[in-house]
């Protein structure tokens, strides 16, 4: 009977590492090359390209679009194998490629023509469009290879660059990985309300299926140093770029989208001296009302937090009336940001990326239906009206 038990344990260990084997297909990771960023960009071929073009070295093509493909540390072309990835003087931590076409896949297929080993996507982490391109093709089009593709993680970040995406993927710091420290700014979302919520591949995709109109993070770049400022706006049916926010308009939004993020509100007292609000805590509640046919939305903010900075004159106490002072013109601050903010989106852009039509969906569903295929334009049309109310809780430490 025991050496029965034990027969019977073997057969099924030896099934076991059978099924554990391993990965039969799996290829090494020194055969791979690693990108981690994807730039596209306005067509402009590169010097490799013009001359190897000269030398009969070209495709049929037309001259669209250019990818830069951001390779990871330690798997650039003709790196030795063991070769440590930390860079050494002049040279930088990751290797930057561009190729020019009409055809992203046929495009990422060329590299194989000019790479000892193949473009995996599997670790991207960024994909930066430039403005320029975005306004005369859809993000529908240009990202139709990247959605399709399973080697591309789908929770990659999606950014829209002011100049050429390639100058955002490029650092003069030679430590610095161009892709990893844009997703590192973005999880920053959480101190600042100028910077928005990253948008994956995945939500923007979602997004693009809705038609509904929405927005994307902007980043700035000037001599390999890079800066999110304000927010690039898409229009839902052709998902083209049709104008932007600035950081202040990013401020004012945050007050009417539900999600609670970080950030301070900047006045002065009435001598004139600087002062400081930081948010700690934010509600925002967006309240639909439908009478016959029509539709109008009432927006009630509510926020706690501290005094942290204050330039006062040293006769001003921090006490009741002035704390009083001082929420007032905190709050006149913020209506005043949403306003800004919401004369754009109704008046010069003529759309919603506040999300009031989910409100709406929620509330309303048969009222939705009617309007939906053209909300953008009812939405610019729909009064709003609303009421921030700020709430110091603590006028912070003081030496005092």
């Amino acid at each position: 009977m025991r050496q029965f038990r034990m027969l019977v344990r073997t057969i099924t260990s030896l099934c076991i590492l059978l099924l554990i084997s391993g990965c039969w297909s799996s290829r090494e990771i020194e055969e791979l090359s690693l990108y981690v960023g994807l730039g596209i960009d306005v067509a402009k071929e590169t010097e490799f390209e013009k001359n190897v073009a000269a030398q009969g070295g070209d495709y049929a093509k037309q001259k669209v679009v250019t990818a830069t493909v951001q390779i990871a540390p330690g798997y650039a072309s003709g790196q030795k194998s063991g070769q440590s990835g930390s860079p050494s003087a002049g040279k930088t931590s990751y290797s930057n490629e561009q190729l020019t076409g009409d055809s992203m896949l046929q495009i990422f297929r060329q590299f194989a023509l000019r790479r000892d080993r193949p473009l995996i996507g599997h670790h991207l982490k960024v994909i930066v469009i430039s403005k320029d391109i975005a306004k005369t093709y859809g993000l529908d089009q240009l990202l139709d290879f990247v959605l399709r593709d399973n080697d591309i993680r789908p929770n990659c970040l999606v950014l829209i660059s002011h100049r050429r995406a390639v100058d955002v993927l490029s650092s003069d710091d030679p430590s610095r990985i161009p892709a990893f420290y844009l997703t590192g700014i973005s999880n920053n979302s959480y101190l600042s309300n100028k910077i928005m919520e990253p948008v994956p591949l995945t939500k923007l995709d979602a997004q693009m299926q809705s038609g509904s109109s929405f927005l994307l993070q902007n980043v700035l770049s000037f001599k390999g140093e890079d800066k999110f400022s304000g927010a690039s706006i898409f229009k839902g049916e052709t998902t083209k770029f049709i104008g932007e926010l600035n950081q202040t308009d990013l401020e004012g939004l945050s007050w009417l989208m539900a999600k609670e993020r970080g950030g301070v509100i900047k006045t002065y007292n009435k001598q004139g001296f600087t002062v400081l609000y930081e948010i700690k805590k934010k509600k925002t509640k967006i309240t639909p009302k439908v009478v016959g046919n029509n539709i109008s939305f009432d927006v009630k903010a509510e926020s706690e937090g501290w005094l942290m900075e204050d330039w006062r004159a040293p006769e001003e106490e921090e006490k009741g009336a002035y704390l009083r002072e001082l929420e007032k013109n905190f709050t006149d601050m913020a209506e005043q940001q949403i306003d800004q903010v919401l004369h754009k989106l109704q008046h010069t852009y003529k759309v919603d990326v506040a999300d009031f039509r989910d409100s709406l969906r929620i509330k309303y569903p048969k009222v939705w239906k009617k309007v939906k295929d053209d909300w953008d334009e009812v939405f610019s049309t729909v009064p709003i009206t609303y009421k921030v109310k700020i709430n110091i809780t603590s006028p912070g430490s003081s030496t005092e």
